[in-house]
């Protein structure tokens, strides 16, 4: 199977690297038997020149994923538009391996792909400066696509996953998610493999609600523990951010069962409480008194919940549905609260049924 990973970021590499070293694998349920041996094709595309050639010429990606030795039949190319049509040719399936804010810019130009499209990224998209009034919000990556790409076949690869720990081929579980089969059984077929298990999932909205949302839910976690305020105090961040999640789901068009999943609960938990995550670190260094400024410069990385926080909440708004959480987290990124005020803005909120 030839693939094409969009971005040479930790996550787009890792799992190029994955995919590069895995066996093949038949059927759309995750658990079909494994096929004789075979290396897919694997393309790594980068827009910087001079890391192209920093990662041919060292067979690593130092910036991102340092130590990780690049498998030999993993190919890297890029450094310009020209070198990406050329790329784009012949693949049999496309990884977009971007940041939601360069999203919408991609799937313009692969509009006209006749192979299935996925990406990896997490999150919503700024709000633009053309839209309309009637919805003043960001968009999910599946929503961009319906309005620049509608031909496309795409799907997400999402779930609880640290980049280096599948480079380093340690077990993790994956959900591929699409309305399309044929995309499901792609990505199914592209990265399952010993260390790596994907299952499919037809729920595109709840999948990427979870992902994008977790980021915001893992910040207030990580301000919990900046201020040691205990695990049970994270526990009830983390169960009552599940429940916030699931409402803004559901009322997006997502079924509540997918939050108990790969993508929702289990990409909650990792995100929330991992060492590794960018966005606990980010809470983490509020609540050490670092400005905003500081922790975003301080992790070298993105981190989504900074970006999408607000227009999660806008989301929610705007459908009626309550999100004490994610709203104190936008308060605090706004400085309209200290992280100690935040807190008490939560524990002060009045008494409810566990399920309001």
């Amino acid at each position: 199977m030839k693939i094409l990973v969009i971005g040479a970021g930790a996550w787009g590499t890792a799992l190029a690297v994955s995919a590069s070293r895995a066996q093949g694998i038949g059927g759309a349920d995750g658990v079909a038997a494994i096929s004789a041996p075979s290396k897919h094709q694997v393309t790594l595309w980068a827009r910087d020149a001079a890391r192209v050639h920093a990662m041919q010429a060292e067979r690593t990606n130092a910036r991102y994923l340092p130590g990780i030795a690049f498998p030999e039949a993993l190919r890297v190319q890029g450094g310009s538009d020209a070198s990406l049509a050329q790329a784009l040719n012949g693949q049999d399936l496309i990884i977009m391996a971007t940041p939601v804010s360069a999203a919408r810019d991609m799937l313009q130009r692969l509009q006209h792909a006749t192979v299935p499209v996925a990406w990896l990224s997490k999150g919503f998209e700024a709000p633009l400066a053309s839209t309309s009034s009637s919805a003043p919000f960001g968009l999910m990556v599946h929503e961009i696509r319906a309005q620049v790409a509608p031909d496309l076949r795409v799907g997400v690869l999402s779930g609880p996953s640290f980049a280096l720990e599948v480079a380093r081929g340690q077990p993790t579980a994956l959900v591929a998610a699409s309305e399309h089969a044929e995309v499901r059984d792609a990505l199914v077929a592209a990265f399952h493999g010993p260390t790596l298990r994907v299952y499919a999932n037809d729920d595109i909205i709840g999948v990427e609600v979870g992902g994008a949302v977790k980021n915001v839910l893992a910040i207030a976690t990580g301000l919990c523990d900046g201020l040691a305020l205990g695990l049970n105090a994270r526990a009830a961040l983390i169960t009552r951010g599940l429940a916030e999640m699931t409402r803004l789901g559901v009322a997006l068009g997502a079924r509540a069962e997918t939050f108990t999943g790969l993508s929702g609960l289990g990409d909650l938990v990792l995100t929330a409480t991992g060492d590794l995550s960018r966005n606990r670190k980010v809470g983490l260094l509020l609540a050490q008194g670092n400005t905003l400024a500081e922790a975003v410069q301080s992790l070298g990385h993105v981190a989504e919940g900074v970006y999408c926080a607000r227009t999660v909440v806008q989301r929610a708004a705007s459908l009626g549905v309550d999100m004490p959480i994610a709203q104190s987290v936008v308060a605090l990124l706004d400085g309209k609260l200290q992280p100690a005020e935040a807190v008490a803005l939560l524990m002060e909120r009045e008494p409810a049924t566990e399920q309001a």
